[in-house]
Formats: structure tokens, sequence, C-alpha cells
């Protein structure tokens, strides 16, 4: 894509509501747009990224059987009322009326409507285990909108939902979509832990919580310095100190803050007790479902990539969510013939080998496109100018590891060689 016809608009102040380096640098970078408190939109830099969120997401949610499907934002008040938590949820759940009085609620999370769902469509055991889930937009009426998207009353998420005869089945689809997260996360390339978690409005008998490690994280995790062991500080009533013996004697307490970006539940039969939501057993007797409900915050792992990895410049995206593998600023494009057919040929060829690339065709200085790049945080970028004509050179430098790289090319050349794409594709995927 040409830098002009991107979209990007990046500014050079941060927005006076902004507390946190995510929001600010979303901002600034032209990601996000403040509609109203806690809404934003997402402009064609800020959606690329989450594209890329979703696409890791759901090619881990396939791997392992899920059924993908797409339910509705609206939900009627029915359904909440039958599962007991219309009154019970409170202020967070935006209530709406349609034109004949009817009450509706701006969906918070899916469990009525999914169990609605399997109570009509799930009939013998024979059809168990099975999971759905979706990628949608959720409404959450937060008391104080803050830290941008990190908080924000609209939001993207992708909930999934289990249903199974027993707790045994439970148990091991538990244990697989556990996995499924841990390497959505680490193909993200996420700093985080998993943690023991309390299970809040949703309920359940246990859960876990995936945070990606930030200074700005607003939960306080405690963990072992040699163990698995890891908790929400929540859940104590007197939180331990750093260097402490460890409440399960494996080592010493360590303590960070995280950012929550997934959570997983055994819901047990909460929701099939209250909305009758039965199947036949293996001895022709009706039993209720038993449930698991998985969730992680799209458009929150946005901004958590961020709080973890960025500097005074901007972002520094991992690789695997930046919404550009690689720039190209061309200096004198608009002015050297050279250096311009040089440029074009490169970035088609680029884009040929599948590789996503921005072209800064603008015609400013070279000091504003090197700063909106970092601003960005595109992970390389290709600085194309007089070193090509005079000594046949031009540089890769490498956002993350702050390294340059020297490629030779032909003097005068028109096109890249071979070995030129050669040498540029391996530093992009080295």
């Amino acid at each position: 894509m040409k830098y002009s016809k991107s979209g990007i608009t990046t500014i050079k102040s941060a927005p006076n509501d902004a507390e946190v380096a995510s929001h600010i640098l979303m901002v600034r970078s032209g990601m996000i747009k403040k509609l109203a408190s806690g809404l934003y939109t997402w402009m064609p830099l800020g959606l690329k990224v989450l594209r890329k969120i979703e696409d890791i997401i759901r090619s881990e949610m396939n791997k392992i059987n899920a059924l993908e499907i797409l339910m509705p934002a609206v939900q009627p008040s029915e359904l909440w009322k039958e599962s007991g938590r219309w009154d019970k949820y409170g202020p967070e759940l935006l209530r709406i009326s349609d034109r004949h009085k009817r009450e509706f609620c701006f969906g918070p999370t899916h469990e009525e409507i999914i169990t609605d769902i399997a109570r009509k469509d799930i009939k013998s055991y024979k059809q168990l285990p099975i999971i759905y889930y979706q990628i949608q937009t959720k409404f959450r009426d937060e008391i104080r909108p803050r830290f941008g998207v990190m908080r924000a009353r609209e939001f993207l998420m992708k909930d999934a939902y289990s249903f199974h005869e027993n707790e045994e089945c439970l148990n091991k689809t538990y244990d697989i979509i556990f996995a499924a997260y841990k390497r959505c996360f680490n193909r993200i390339g996420f700093e985080y832990k998993v943690v023991s978690a309390d299970n809040g409005q949703i309920g359940g008998s246990e859960s876990h919580e995936f945070h990606v490690i930030a200074e700005n994280g607003e939960d306080e995790l405690i963990f072992s310095d040699s163990s698995d062991y890891a908790i929400n500080a929540e859940l104590f009533s007197k939180t331990p100190k750093e260097g402490d013996e460890c409440p399960d004697g494996s080592g010493k307490v360590k303590i960070k803050r995280g950012i929550e970006v997934g959570h997983i539940f055994k819901l047990g039969n909460n929701y099939s007790n209250s909305m009758n939501a039965s199947v036949s057993n293996k001895n022709n007797k009706n039993v209720k479902m038993i449930m698991g409900c998985y969730g992680i915050g799209v458009s929150r792992i946005a901004a958590a990539a961020i709080e973890q990895s960025n500097d005074e410049k901007g972002i520094i995206w991992p690789k695997s969510i930046s919404p550009f593998e690689i720039t190209i600023i061309s200096i004198g494009y608009s002015k050297n013939k050279t250096i311009k057919n040089y440029t074009n040929n490169l970035y088609e060829e680029l884009k040929n080998k599948n590789v996503d690339v921005l072209l800064d065709d603008r015609d400013i200085s070279p000091g504003n496109m090197f700063s909106d790049t970092d601003l960005i945080g595109i992970p390389n970028k290709i600085v194309i100018g007089k070193k090509l004509i005079e000594k046949g050179i031009f540089e890769i430098k490498n956002r993350r590891l702050d390294k340059t790289y020297a490629i030779t090319e032909e003097m005068n050349a028109e096109k890249p060689s071979k070995d030129t794409l050669k040498a540029i594709l391996k530093n992009i995927n080295g």
C-alpha cells in the first residue's frame, strides 16, 4: 500500500484524556479516533492489527474443531430474566427498549443466547462435547471508561462456549482450550502469565486469567519464582510481599502488574439449570448439560501489545500483528527518476512475494517519514536514497532490535536483483 492512499493520519501531540502509553500512541498513530466516552472508531491502520489478531485466534480455535457462529449483539430481556441475571448484572448492562416497549440489552456476554441455542439443538450425549465461538462486538457500560480501548465501553471480543455430558468431559475440553489460548499468545509474541482468578459476574467453579505483563496493568499478579504457581492478588485478603515465601511453598513471591486479555471458566450447570438445558445420556436419562466459557479481548490485545512494547519514538509491534511487515522510505522519490523507478519496482516485487509493505510516497522531509514510521511501529524499514546511486547500497533497519543492515545493489539499478530480494526477505523473516 502507498502511504498517500492508506488513510493514515498521525498527530504530534497526545490527547488530553490519555493516561497510558497505548491510548496515547493509538491516537497519535491514527489507529483509533474517539467518538464519545469509551467509544472509538477503528481506522484502517488499527483495523489491520485487529484482523491479524483475529486470524491468529480463529486459526487456533479452528484447530480444536470449535464451530464459529455469530450471535446477535442485541438480546431479549426474557432470556436474561430466565437465567436470573437481568437484575443481578448491575448498571454495566445497557438496557434498551424497542418501539413496542419490549426490553432488550446490548450484550456484554452471550451465555444466555448460546444456552438457548444448545437446549434447542442438542438432544443427545452423542452430540457432545461441542464448542461454539464467535468474534463480535460487546458493550459494557463501564463506570469510568479509561485507558482508551483497554477499558472501553464497546469492544471486540472472542467468546466461546462448550457443552458436555459430565464434569470429566468439561475438564478435558477446558485443558484443550487452555492450551489453545497459550498458543495464541505465544504466536503473538507476548510475555504473559496464567493465573487463578475470581469468576465474577459469569459464575462457575474454576477460572484462569491470561495476563500480559505490563507496568500499566490494572491487576496485580502474585507468582512463584520457581514454579507455575500464579494467582490474581484480588483473591488474597492480605497480599504477600515480593520475596515472601510462596503460599504453596514452591519458592519466593514475585509481583508484577498485568493486563487481562483472556479468561476461561468452568461454568458447571449454572445456566443449564436455570434455563432447563438438558440432554439424553447413555442411560437414556435427561441430565443438565455442563458448560464452559472462554473469552479473549481482541481489541484489548492490541492495546496490551503496545503497553508491553513501546519506546520514546512510538509503538514496537510484534511482527505477528504489525499492520505492515516493512515500510519503504524513499528519499528523493519525487525528484530522482532512478530512485523512483527502483523504489516502485522493489515495492511491486515485495507485494508479489506476499509481503505486506507500505511505501512512503509522500513529498515530505525524511525526518518526518522516519518519525511516522517509528510512531506506527512497523518492524522493518528500507531506506533508499543517494547511497543507492553513489555506492550501490541501501539499508534495512530493524525497529525492535534497533539494528541497521546494509544491502548491496548494482549502482543505478532500475530494479532489485534476486539476491537483493533474498536478503530483504531474510531480514524480514529472520
